[in-house]
């Protein structure tokens, strides 16, 4: 049996789940999110736990088990919670500032990076060096993350350009003077 699979997944108060064949649907503070189950795969609501269980100890049955626990798991955290990632932005001149709903970065470049949301993610901007991701859907933030790092990813010499919070760049020790 699947070690994480098996675990059955408690329904925080405020959050609903609604099973409808193989559709499973999440409702709570922070929004709706749905995650459609793989076939051999079931989910029961008994109480207020959600149970995600398999048919047969094939490789791929098992495969799916617990992966399917943990993304029904990361979405009534989602709803009820959020998720959020953190970014730095290193560097002498760079900054972001809010512009409505988006973010403008000025990172070096000779024009300035305007940033929309996409739907069910907001940004923050707590200082002109750091930006927060926020949404219910935790890989919907891991990827609008990655992509505002992509915008100017650390340089390993200077350590200039946009990183994740606590993310530690090797660094490099350039050329050796005479």
């Amino acid at each position: 049996m699947s070690r994480i699979g098996k675990l059955p997944i408690d329904i925080p108060a405020g959050v609903t789940v609604t099973v409808d064949g193989s559709v499973v649907t999440v409702k709570g503070a922070q929004g709706e999110l749905s995650h459609t189950v793989p076939a051999p795969i079931t989910a029961v609501v008994e109480g207020s736990q959600l149970l995600v269980s398999r048919p047969d100890d094939q490789r791929t049955s098992k495969a799916l088990h617990g992966l399917t626990r943990t993304l029904l798991h990361n979405n009534i955290i989602g709803v009820s919670a959020g998720f959020s990632k953190a970014l730095e932005i290193v560097g002498t001149g760079y900054r972001a500032v809010a512009k409505g709903q988006g973010v403008e970065f000025s990172l070096g470049y000779s024009h300035t990076i305007t940033v929309e949301p996409p739907a069910g993610i907001s940004f923050a901007v707590e200082s002109a060096n750091k930006v927060v991701v926020k949404g219910a859907d935790k890989q919907a933030v891991g990827e609008v993350a990655a992509k505002l790092r992509k915008l100017r990813p650390p340089e390993p010499y200077k350590g200039k350009g946009v990183r994740y919070e606590g993310e530690h760049i090797r660094r490099k020790a350039g050329k050796a003077g005479k």
